[in-house]
Order: structure tokens, then C-alpha cells, then sequence
């Protein structure tokens, strides 16, 4: 007797219980996910220019002597703007030679085109700018560079990226969590623990065409939080 009595308390207690375990799990089913964007407007640290030019004739030795002048006067010119030596890379010279070209067509004026390219790969990219601006300088010395159409001859780059990541993914996920309580204001709830978070990929492109050398870092993060009535 003793013992069924204390079996029908227990029943009574659990049965008690059971609204608010359901209560107390339906709300862990409330949730709400949110982005939280950040963006971010940096300068380039790294420039990279390719200066590329071709010289034209029919005799090879005067045209390699050529390309020796106008790469000595190129490093000038970069050195002059603030380049150091070591940022600047000459490749080996590439030579066409039309007779050589069973494919090619004998109507050219030249018998030998060479092509040669000076890399410049700096840190210093206020020179690098400067020194664009005033490529024309290398034009009145006879160089005129070859760049294709659907290029541009200097690229900028921003590699620090982890110097600035905890503090753009922190802004993001405050942003989220604005969002969320904007939502739940507007549904009589407030939000409670985070249940999941993504923290999206960086991105980062020119601001646009006419100012490449800034950039536009851009991070979203995907936060879903609890409800609470």
C-alpha cells in the first residue's frame, strides 16, 4: 500500500512537470537568423607593375643592345621615383623571328620582334602611383610600353587582412545581433543564446575603376539565436 501510494505521488509530480518540460522545449525550437554585414575601406600595401615593350628591326645584335639601353633607362626611372633594386624583376627578352615561322606571314616589315618586361612588385605604392602618372617620361626617351586592352598594367593588392579581421568580425556579428532584436521587438520575444554562427568569407575588390589602389573589404556573418517570450 505504502509503495503505491509513493508510485502515484511520482506520477502526479511528473505529470506536473510534463506542460513545462513541452513549454521549456517548444521555446528552444523559436529561433531567428540574421546577417550581419561589415564593410570595411582600406589602401592597397602592395602594387605590382608590368611595364612591357617591344623593339622591331633586322639585325638581332643592335636590337639585344637596344633592349639593354631601355631596361638600364627604365630601372633609372623607377629608381628616381623611390623604387628600391630589389623590387624590380627584368625578364629574359622574347624573340620572333618571321623566317623561323613556317605558319607565319612574310609581308612584315621586320624580320625580328623582341618583347621584354620589367616587373615592379613594391610595398611602396604611393611611388608606384606617382611613377604611373608619369610613365609619359619614358615615352620621351623612345620606350613606349605594350599593354593589352582588356588588362591594366598595375594591380594593387591589400595583404593585411588579419590585422584588421577580429574587429570586422566582431562589428558584423554586433550588427546581426542588432538585426535580431529588431525581430524580436517586433514579435514580443527577446533573443537568448547564440545556437549557431557562421562567419562568412572575406572579400575584397577595387572601390571602383578610377581609384583601384582602394579597396572595399566586405565580411557577413550568419547568426541564428534562440527566442524567448
Amino acid at each position: 500500500m505504502k509503495g503505491s501510494c509513493i508510485l502515484a505521488a511520482a506520477i502526479v509530480i511528473a505529470g506536473a512537470m510534463l506542460p513545462v518540460s513541452v513549454a521549456k522545449l517548444k521555446s528552444y525550437d523559436r529561433t531567428v537568423t540574421v546577417k550581419g554585414l561589415c564593410e570595411r575601406e582600406v589602401k592597397a600595401d602592395k602594387a605590382t607593375w608590368d611595364l612591357a615593350y617591344k623593339v622591331m628591326g633586322n639585325d638581332l645584335q643592335p636590337l639585344l643592345k637596344e633592349i639593354e639601353k631601355n631596361n638600364s633607362t627604365i630601372r633609372t626611372f623607377l629608381a628616381s621615383g623611390g623604387i628600391a633594386a630589389e623590387d624590380i624583376y627584368v625578364s629574359s627578352p622574347s624573340i620572333s623571328d618571321k623566317l623561323a615561322n613556317e605558319y607565319g606571314n612574310n609581308d612584315r616589315t621586320y624580320r625580328y620582334i623582341i618583347s621584354n618586361t620589367i616587373t615592379v612588385c613594391s610595398e611602396n605604392v604611393d611611388a608606384v602611383l606617382a611613377l604611373e602618372k608619369n610613365s609619359a617620361e619614358l615615352l620621351k626617351k623612345g620606350i613606349t610600353m605594350t599593354y593589352n586592352e582588356w588588362s591594366t598594367p598595375v594591380s594593387y593588392q591589400y595583404e593585411a587582412l588579419n590585422d584588421i579581421k577580429p574587429a570586422m568580425i566582431e562589428e558584423a556579428t554586433s550588427n546581426a545581433r542588432t538585426a535580431a532584436q529588431k525581430f524580436a521587438q517586433d514579435s514580443g520575444s527577446s533573443i537568448g543564446r547564440i545556437k549557431t554562427a557562421s562567419q562568412g568569407t572575406f572579400s575584397i575588390e577595387s572601390r571602383d575603376t578610377n581609384t583601384p589602389y582602394i579597396k572595399k573589404v566586405r565580411v557577413v556573418t550568419n547568426v541564428t539565436y534562440y527566442l524567448k517570450r
